[in-house]
């Protein structure tokens, strides 16, 4: 298998450290862990776990945008067929190479 066509990216830990907080409808915050950031396609990826998530083996992904300012933010990723592509380069990046 190839590696992916990724640009790895450093943008979010850049502004933040290692943890992002995010906050929900009810106005909750959770932390969560930056596990990857990278490029594919001209987009920008963020790929985060929470301490629930961890404990679930799950992750989440969302797409990297910048705001008026130019800082980094978090935005769903609303296509299911984006969220998969991604969350493929997510599995091929972390594999390690003798399991092919």
């Amino acid at each position: 298998m190839t590696q992916p066509n990724v640009k790895v990216l450093h943008d979010l830990k850049d502004s933040f450290g290692n943890e992002i907080i995010l906050f929900d409808e009810q106005g909750e915050s959770t932390a969560y862990r930056i596990l990857a950031e990278f490029e594919h396609e001209s987009l920008a990826y963020a790929v985060i776990q929470s301490k629930e998530l961890q404990k679930e083996g799950e992750v989440a992904i969302f797409r990297i945008v910048r705001n008026e300012d130019g800082a980094p933010e978090l935005e769903t990723i609303e296509d299911d067929d984006e969220w998969e592509t991604v969350s493929e380069l997510y599995d091929e990046m972390t594999v390690p190479s003798d399991l092919e």
